[in-house]
């Protein structure tokens, strides 16, 4: 579609949404005047390539804390976590988060994909709540003060949200593009990155929960990282080139 538009003098921009850029942006990049990065990537510089990192959903904006700790059934205080692992879920973290906390533990959002929530033994206690999915990420995000995750596109939503991180990138993922995705907001200071081999969940995120000072400087940085008006720079930038 992009040689398509070439050849007839249309203008056409790329998006990526991970840390290096994929096959098919790789063979579309030379023909488009513009692509649109969500992280920086080495290499790829001057007026084609802009970084704005991922636009984000309407429904993951944040929201009061308050309200969204009520909506969710969560106590008013005390540290809370999200684990989720995207719209289908992640296995091992879905496993990984019962093991640490269903018994006890801190307050726990649990967001297990509709793929395993039928498979999983439910929580023994009322403040761990396990759920399928839901269409509120932005209220879900707002209500803790630590998100388990892989390192997908979501991360963005996470860093908007300025959100402490522990992310355990999915070691299947075409060219492990989630361990670049997660180490850049490792080194930025936002995240801790473990492996799915080095993942001791109930340890690693419970010495997090109990540094507050750690917590509020990587909630620093993930605001410092965050894009929240992705989507309107490229739209704007769409407009631009349309009417050039």
């Amino acid at each position: 579609m992009v040689l398509a538009a070439g050849l007839l003098r249309i203008p056409a921009a790329l998006t990526e949404a991970d840390a290096h850029l994929g096959l098919a942006n790789r063979l579309a990049a030379p023909v488009a005047r513009k692509v649109f990065l969500a992280f920086p990537i080495e290499g790829l510089k001057g007026p084609k390539y802009r970084v704005v990192g991922r636009p984000i959903p309407a429904g993951s904006q944040p929201a009061d804390r308050g309200e969204a700790r009520k909506a969710f059934g969560l106590p008013e205080d005390g540290r809370a976590v999200l684990v989720f692992g995207g719209s289908l879920g992640a296995r091992r973290l879905n496993e990984a988060a019962l093991e640490a906390w269903a018994d006890a533990g801190p307050p726990v959002l649990h967001i297990a994909g509709e793929r395993d929530f039928e498979t999983l033994d439910g929580p023994m206690r009322t403040d761990y709540v396990l759920l399928p999915f839901t269409d509120d990420f932005g209220a879900a995000l707002s209500a803790v003060d630590l998100v388990v995750a892989r390192a997908g596109g979501s991360v963005w939503e996470v860093a908007a949200a300025g959100k402490p991180a522990l992310l355990v990138p999915y070691p299947d993922a075409t060219a492990d593009h989630q361990t670049a995705n997660a180490r850049y907001f490792e080194r930025e200071g936002g995240a801790v990155v473990v492996t799915e081999g080095e993942l001791d969940l109930k340890r690693q995120a419970e010495e997090l929960l109990a540094d507050e000072g750690r917590l509020e400087r990587m909630a620093t940085a993930m605001r410092s990282l965050a894009h929240p008006d992705a989507a309107a720079v490229v739209a704007e930038e769409l407009i631009a080139l349309a009417t050039a």
